[in-house]
């Protein structure tokens, strides 16, 4: 069975420049250029027609790090569970169109790759676990494992062990 997707050809008329640049990043990438494309195309479908409409905003992460860091625990954890979680739920939903495990997963997934996060995911006899390697601080972990943890419970009815460190988020379930 093969695993390659269906592909069409397509003619495009780029301006120069853009050219220019697409080849130099996917020279830079060493990928092709088709494949850098394709790549910027995926995003823009999946991630960044709906960034604007989903109440998300660009701030400098030095900035977002030094006043989400300061808050105090309590505060986050009261902020992910009055606002976050209906928030990623709702914001989840607009995006892929239906609140599933697997369509929440894979827009989590998403959201964490476009916010410069690693992501690592294995699956293990039915034992599923991620692991997000970011640079954000315990602050943002601890919003993110609290409403992982509700979202889990509340919508999936599904237990779901999270741990939160200073610089990483790591989640583990089982089908």
């Amino acid at each position: 069975m093969s695993l390659s997707k269906k592909t069409s050809t397509i003619t495009f008329r780029l301006d120069d420049e853009v050219l220019k640049r697409l080849r130099d990043e996917s020279n830079k990438r060493q990928v092709s250029t088709n494949t850098l494309a394709n790549q910027a195309l995926r995003r823009f479908l999946e991630w960044d027609i709906y960034e604007p409409v989903s109440g998300f905003v660009m701030i400098n992460k030095p900035v977002f790090i030094e006043v989400f860091g300061k808050m105090k625990q309590d505060e986050i954890i009261s902020i992910a569970t009055r606002i976050g979680k209906n928030e990623v739920r709702d914001i989840a939903l607009f995006m892929r169109g239906r609140m599933d495990l697997v369509s929440f997963l894979m827009w989590f997934e998403t959201r964490m790759i476009n916010s410069s996060v690693q992501v690592s995911h294995t699956n293990e006899n039915g034992l599923h676990t991620y692991v997000m390697k970011h640079d954000i601080g315990k602050n943002w972990s601890i919003y993110h494992k609290t409403i992982l943890e509700l979202l889990f419970h509340e919508v999936f009815n599904r237990k779901i062990q999270v741990k939160a460190e200073k610089n990483t988020i790591s989640f583990q379930f089982s089908e």
